[in-house]
């Protein structure tokens, strides 16, 4: 199983429609992707601040705006299937189904999740690779990536250079206390990698390793 998790960013950008339609032919129910927040998660952050709930309400709220982006990405391109539970997920991938995973019913269902907005979709993609018992977890980012290639780099300076949140750390290896997939960053164009399928080869040569 590989996890994608696509960022808000990407929406309006002609890549991500590339991003969609690779997953629906090369997926074969092997494929999740985790979707961002995107502009409904900053109208949360907007409702919050006129409103002044807490912060846990913000991030429920914050949840149901991931499964707003991910039925949009579904719209997009309607060969891809929606699933919110684990036994949903093992239902598409038996079908060989294109799969956009709507996080909020599982996550809510763990109350060992801080609900603050330090655990942004980047953590919970990485959840999500611990549940599903991942192999390969990417996350594509829109900002140009200016790190060596073929090198790793580290989770570190991803987090000082504000490309993942600062609890991803923590939720790598969470179930397992041990990292069981190799995490990748890749930029909104490397799409190209995978134009004829999704091949470790591939992603060795052109992603940035994750060291943590």
């Amino acid at each position: 199983m590989w996890i994608v998790k696509l960022g808000g960013s990407l929406l309006g950008s002609p890549e991500l429609a590339h991003w969609l339609a690779q997953v629906v032919k090369f997926g074969d129910g092997k494929v999740v992707i985790v979707p961002g927040g995107g502009l409904f998660a900053d109208a949360v952050r907007e409702a919050q601040l006129r409103s002044n709930v807490s912060d846990a309400v913000a991030h429920e709220l914050a949840l149901i705006a991931m499964d707003q982006f991910g039925i949009l990405l579904a719209g997009m391109n309607p060969a891809l299937t929606t699933a919110s539970s684990e036994l949903e997920i093992a239902e598409c991938g038996w079908q060989h189904r294109a799969i956009v995973w709507l996080p909020s019913k599982m996550v809510l269902a763990d109350d060992t999740i801080p609900k603050n907005w330090q655990v942004t979709s980047d953590s919970l993609s990485a959840w999500l690779a611990n549940k599903l018992g991942a192999e390969q977890l990417i996350l594509v980012k829109s900002k140009p990536l200016t790190y060596q290639k073929k090198s790793s780099v580290s989770l570190q300076r991803l987090i000082e250079d504000e490309l993942v949140d600062s609890q991803f750390e923590a939720f790598i290896g969470r179930e397992k206390h041990e990292q069981a997939y190799r995490v990748w960053l890749v930029n909104k164009a490397d799409y190209t990698m995978f134009e004829q399928g999704y091949r470790l080869q591939k992603l060795e040569e052109y992603g940035f390793l994750v060291n943590n």
